[in-house]
């Protein structure tokens, strides 16, 4: 029984999390939902709503680790593609477009959260994309050879550009976003190509 209570608590807690996903639009933010909102949707009473999060700002910090998580682990996926053949830049940019585009709700929450008036929401999305920065820097620190400062540097800016052209294609039609995807990609080797040259001279200077 215990096991069946557990998995029953889950699924209650996942409605909650998506009832909340569903209701973000252009039009609405995080903030303007309400938790009568949120359980009505989740078909669920208010008092349910209180036995998975303490209030609507826990849900809400629950909604910014997902989206990073998510983020996150689509990224790795574009990784494993890259291993097994094609341009590193090319399919990171493609992924991070079709996660704007099917996930539109959940980068709009990271964007708007990671500028709003919560401190705690602020720090939560900054944590998010520290995380997200981080494992680019490894990545890149390994598959590129770069020292450790460079990787750094060229993640911190990769992920500055793919954030501002993931904010720039959710008001975009396919083909704007195709031209947003083929001028980032542009961009991005432009950097690449910077920091491998950086790193050259760097350990010629040595």
């Amino acid at each position: 029984m215990t096991g069946i209570r557990a998995q029953q608590k889950e699924k209650t807690r996942r409605q909650l999390i998506d009832a909340a996903l569903g209701q973000l639009s252009a039009e609405r933010s995080f903030s303007s939902l309400s938790l009568r909102e949120v359980a009505k949707e989740a078909g669920l009473a208010p008092t349910s709503f209180y036995r998975h999060f303490s209030d609507m700002d826990e849900l809400g910090l629950t909604l910014v680790d997902e989206a990073g998580l998510t983020l996150r682990q689509l990224m790795r996926q574009a990784r494993q593609r890259i291993e097994k053949g094609g341009s590193v830049v090319q399919i990171s940019v493609l992924t991070f477009m079709e996660f704007i585009e099917n996930n539109a709700n959940i980068f709009r929450l990271l964007l708007r959260e990671r500028s709003g008036t919560s401190a705690a929401f602020r720090a939560a999305v900054s944590r998010e994309i520290r995380y997200f920065t981080m494992e680019l820097c490894d990545y890149l620190e390994q598959a590129n050879k770069l020292d450790s400062e460079v990787a750094y540097i060229h993640a911190n800016a990769a992920v500055t550009i793919v954030f501002s052209a993931g904010s720039d294609a959710l008001d975009l039609d396919k083909k704007e976003r195709e031209l947003l995807a083929e001028r980032t990609i542009l961009q991005l080797r432009f950097i690449a190509r910077g920091a491998a040259e950086f790193s050259r001279r760097e350990r010629g200077n040595k």
